[in-house]
């Protein structure tokens, strides 16, 4: 019998490592706010962190999104287990579209400078 974590299978080198590393904050996201009824919202990084995954990946759809959140190992070591729904992911993308674009267009260049 052989134990493993999730900490283990993700090697130091890995790319997803360097999305959970960077500092997401102050990039004109709308937050989330917490109802009072219902399901709490996802944190914002949370989505930011699976669309810069995505984007990495080429995964552009947001059920495919959805389907990797449950499947595979790395977006389950970064978003801590959390599997959000594809209609969740959707709606971030639709509520923040500038914000996604300037997040897009400073990775594209600090990629470029690396």
């Amino acid at each position: 019998m052989c134990f493993s974590s999730l900490e283990d299978t993700i090697l130091p080198d890995n790319p997803v490592r360097f999305i959970d590393a960077l500092s997401l904050t102050a990039m004109g996201f709308t937050v989330q706010t917490i109802k009072s009824e219902g399901r709490p919202s996802y944190d914002t990084k949370l989505f930011l962190k699976i669309y810069l995954y995505g984007y990495l990946n080429g995964l552009r759809s947001s059920r495919k999104l959805e389907k990797e959140c449950a499947r595979n190992i790395e977006l389950q070591w970064l978003l801590l287990g959390i599997k959000p729904n594809y209609h969740s992911i959707s709606d971030f993308r639709k509520g923040n579209p500038a914000g996604l674009k300037k997040l897009f267009k400073l990775f594209v260049s600090f990629l470029k400078d690396a």
